[in-house]
């Protein structure tokens, strides 16, 4: 009995050894835990706040975004026009185009221009549309460069004022 009073002690010391040496270990692990998270703040506090100059660079993006906004606000007089039906270059099949343009202007002084011009802001605008085929006006892109293309080509018969833009209030292709 005194053998196995001394392997229950002997094994009680080694346990409680043990024991001590994994409780080490678990410190061991929240302490470079504790420091891995306070790392990792820092390194995220630094990345997200930045410094100062980066800060400065989206503020103009945000006053011409405004601006934009704000030119929206100052549309000029707008000018409705008939709707157009032209026929599309085609190689294969008759394409159709049904449009709607309003023309903004830049002053209202310029609606009795274009009164007086009708017929020859009309046809050009017909012969423009009439020269386009379907691929080059399906994209917004192609959209976007057919309204300068407007823009340009009645701007160069006005004399006192210009379009300012070509607004598309209908567009079908057929």
């Amino acid at each position: 009995m005194a053998e196995e009073k001394e392997n229950q002690e002997s094994t009680e010391q080694e346990e409680k050894e043990g024991g001590g040496n994994s409780k080490l270990l678990l410190i061991v692990i929240i302490v470079l835990l504790l420091l891995l998270l306070i790392i990792g703040g820092a390194v995220a506090y630094f990345l997200l706040s930045g410094d100062e100059e980066a800060t400065d660079q989206p503020e103009p993006k945000k006053i011409e975004k405004k601006k934009k906004v704000s030119d929206m606000a100052e549309i000029g007089p707008i000018y409705p026009l008939d709707p157009f039906i032209v026929n599309l270059v085609s190689n294969n099949a008759n394409r159709y185009l049904k449009c709607k343009i309003d023309l903004e202007l830049d002053s209202p002084e310029l609606q009795q221009e274009i009164d007086k011009k009708l017929p020859a802001i009309r046809d050009l605008i017909i012969r423009i549309l009439s020269s386009k085929t379907v691929e080059e006006i399906q994209t917004a892109k192609g959209k976007q460069k057919l309204k300068e293309e407007i823009k340009r080509k009645i701007n160069e018969i006005l004399t006192t004022g210009e379009v300012r833009n070509v607004y598309f209030t209908e567009f079908v292709i057929q």
